[in-house]
């Protein structure tokens, strides 16, 4: 039985379907479907029932699906503990923590245990999971994580930047404040790309006075350039996130009052505390050089 094999099934019993497994295994589905083969046949008991409709679990599965969690898990923290020089760490982030992820990888390769930072760009609850699975050492998430089966640290704190058009009424102003902008022609990505961003922008607007009106959708590329284009739309984002995107004919201003989001470590259960330490070091405002 393969760490291979054991990955395949934990994204295929995730996902439920095999090509949405594939993809974001980045291999050919014929190759997730030889493995889970292969896996049922090593362990002598179907893991799934499938018809052209429908994936499920088995209830061999569901058992299997929870010891395949814990062995990567634990594969992963044999990985860590080993103290190898420059370890493999796959980390989970998002466009937009340029300045901090560099920062972070050159802490992480000089530290005590040197981990070369490999970066895999998904969705949050795709990096939730992969976190579980055992697929990533650790995720980057902005705003709050309630999530089973992983660890949740926080680590720094951004402020939030009203983002308007170079031809927006407020792109003049020093601050923006609530008034200086339509509730209405708001703009955020999409929830299921970010819930905890989304949610953690809406919170904190309804904190300074109201309830956010404008809609949601697509990615934070997306909404950069509907702003772009003008037509009065606006959008919260982090100075991170708009350097990740190098996004032009944007402005993005102070607020007043003034808004903040943490960002949070996301790590196994299984992996050890001094490691968690070493990674909210990295990755925090103030690091300890």
């Amino acid at each position: 039985m393969e760490l291979r094999a054991l990955r395949y099934f934990v994204t295929v019993a995730e996902e439920l379907h095999f090509g949405r497994a594939a993809e974001r295994l980045n291999i050919v589905q014929p190759a997730v479907s030889h493995q889970i083969a292969r896996l049922e046949r090593d362990l002598g008991t179907r893991l799934f029932d499938r018809s052209p409709r429908h994936v499920r679990l088995t209830p061999a599965g569901v058992r299997v699906l929870e010891a395949a969690r814990e062995t990567l898990a634990a594969a992963a923290r044999v990985r860590v503990v080993a103290g190898e020089p420059a370890a493999h760490l796959r980390i989970g982030v998002a466009p937009g923590l340029t300045a901090r992820l560099e920062r972070a990888a050159e802490l992480l390769l000089d530290g005590a245990r040197p981990a070369q930072a490999s970066l895999v760009d998904l969705p949050v609850p795709a990096r939730l999971a992969a976190v579980r699975g055992g697929e990533l050492d650790l995720a980057l998430v902005r705003g709050p994580v309630e999530a089973d089966g992983v660890r949740v640290v926080r680590a720094w704190s951004e402020s939030l930047l009203a983002v308007v058009s170079d031809d927006h009424p407020a792109a003049g102003l020093a601050v923006v404040r609530p008034s200086d902008v339509d509730r209405a022609a708001l703009r955020l990505p999409a929830r299921e790309e970010d819930p905890a961003l989304h949610d953690a922008i809406t919170s904190a607007l309804r904190g300074i006075g109201g309830e956010p009106t404008g809609r949601s959708g697509g990615s934070v590329l997306t909404v950069l350039i509907e702003i772009g284009s003008g037509h009065g739309s606006w959008t919260l984002l982090t100075a991170e996130q708009l350097q990740g995107f190098a996004a032009r004919r944007v402005r993005a201003l102070p607020l007043d009052p003034p808004l903040s989001i943490d960002g949070h470590i996301v790590a196994s259960l299984r992996t050890p505390e001094d490691c968690v330490s070493s990674f909210v070091r990295a990755f925090t405002d103030t690091p300890d050089r």
